[in-house]
């Protein structure tokens, strides 16, 4: 089984369920999960997590994320974007500098209402399955937070935009409360996930190209391990008392992680990677300053 993350870049017209599924018959391996949906029409990063590594799916879409999105305003439709039904249009009368004006005030924490075609659950059913019946549910407003939004070209009715976002941000929401603020309407036209967390789009790869370093043998250079998603957590480099300990789930004492390098700075709740004797990557621990000690957090035996 392989155990470590594809940076895969998703192409329009997949789920991603689909890449998911392409990548099990790619790989002729059942445990694979992705770290966060992307719609259908949207492309760009989708780190995927093979094996051991499916225990940071989770933590990986918990991340900030960053996209490039083409705002098309004047436009309103049913899904917030260009694939959906179109409720209405109107006259794009504003000015640039006031739409530079009005997408800058959208940076900040802040509260969305999730759009009913999305993958959200009201009582034990999908918003967008209820919503291709004409069914419409009230949704809580989610707290959300944008750290910036840099404005590219601005062709109205058209702009195009990169947004850095906290995870449950919804892009095709923004586009569409834009327009709404602008007084003429707006919906998403496109989008790109340029990074998740640690992934680039850079640094992305197609299906057809795993499955062409597969042939060649040469499928390790794209598996990220599992540890580079915490690569600002500092290592500690067990010793052998240690490594038997962590192998086991124990709890590491003061004295004994200090043996292993443990620095005497760590608040209550930091973390710290570490590695048996061999360097292989075995857990993440967390300091508990009431226990005095290291305690498991994830285990990645």
């Amino acid at each position: 089984m392989i155990d470590g993350i594809i940076n895969v870049y998703k192409e329009r017209g997949y789920t991603s369920h689909d890449v998911v599924a392409k990548l099990r018959g790619i790989l002729k391996q059942k445990r694979i999960g992705h770290t966060g949906t992307l719609d259908p029409e949207a492309e760009g990063v989708l780190p995927v997590c093979l094996g051991k590594a499916t225990k940071v799916c989770e933590l990986i879409t918990d991340r900030d994320k960053m996209y490039r999105a083409v705002l098309l305003l004047g436009t309103t439709t049913d899904t917030q974007d260009a694939t959906g039904q179109v409720l209405e249009t109107k006259p794009v009368t504003c000015t640039e500098e006031e739409v530079r004006a009005c997408i800058q005030g959208f940076v900040g924490p802040q509260e969305q209402v999730p759009p009913m075609y999305s993958a959200l659950k009201v009582g034990g059913k999908k918003l967008y399955e209820l919503a291709r019946q004409g069914i419409e549910v009230e949704r809580k407003p989610r707290r959300i937070e944008i750290s910036e939004i840099a404005i590219g070209e601005v062709r109205l009715p058209e702009v195009t935009m990169s947004v850095s976002c906290s995870k449950g941000t919804y892009i095709r929401t923004l586009c569409h409360d834009i327009g709404a603020a602008l007084g003429c309407g707006g919906c998403m036209k496109s989008l790109l996930r340029m990074k998740a967390g640690p992934f680039l789009l850079e640094n992305s790869v197609k299906l057809g190209v795993v499955e062409q370093y597969r042939d060649e043998g040469r499928l390790e250079e794209l598996i990220q391990r599992t540890d580079f998603v915490f690569r600002e957590l500092p290592a500690l480099q067990l010793t052998e008392e240690a490594e038997r300990l962590v192998r086991n789930g124990n709890a590491l004492s003061r004295k004994l992680a200090q043996q292993c390098g443990l620095r005497d700075t760590l608040r209550d709740g930091d973390q710290t990677k570490v590695y048996a004797i061999d360097g292989t990557f075995l857990a993440v621990y967390e300091w508990s300053v009431q226990k005095d000690c290291l305690r498991a957090k994830t285990m990645f035996l």
